[in-house]
């Protein structure tokens, strides 16, 4: 597997992780049995994937002299941009409000990952 396959694969790891996260904290702002200690285990990794990906990109580019789209850029950044925001709000909101924060969080960084994808789900090889 090349580090351009890993990279268009795990995209859709970061989709799926993110969107399991974001929809387990929204059904945990309604319903206080689904607020465990896993699910922030479970948000790290989703966020966590994110910036593996991210990384992995700018790795492509760097090293390999890739071409991307602008916009491709734009949303893997604008996702470890996210990740610093959702994180620094969570003492700013109430302690039950964080559950919606961390929900609507996790689909939002779903929707970037997605957008990315749409935008250039390859990269084009060096010189094409």
């Amino acid at each position: 597997m090349t580090l351009l396959q890993f990279h268009a694969g795990f995209a859709w790891v970061v989709v799926a992780t993110n969107a399991t996260v974001g929809a387990w904290a929204l059904v945990g702002y309604r319903r206080p049995r689904w607020r465990t200690a896993a699910l922030w285990w479970a948000t790290g990794v989703a966020q966590a994937t994110m910036v593996v990906e991210v990384c992995v990109g700018v790795s492509l580019v760097a090293l390999r002299d890739y071409e991307v789209a602008p916009f491709h850029t734009l949303y893997g950044f604008a996702g470890l941009a996210a990740i610093g925001i959702i994180y620094s709000y969570r003492d700013q909101v109430r302690q039950d409000h964080l559950w919606l924060l961390y929900g609507c969080g996790g689909l939002f960084m779903m929707g970037l990952a997605l957008r990315g994808l749409s935008v250039s789900a390859i990269p084009l090889a060096p010189g094409s």
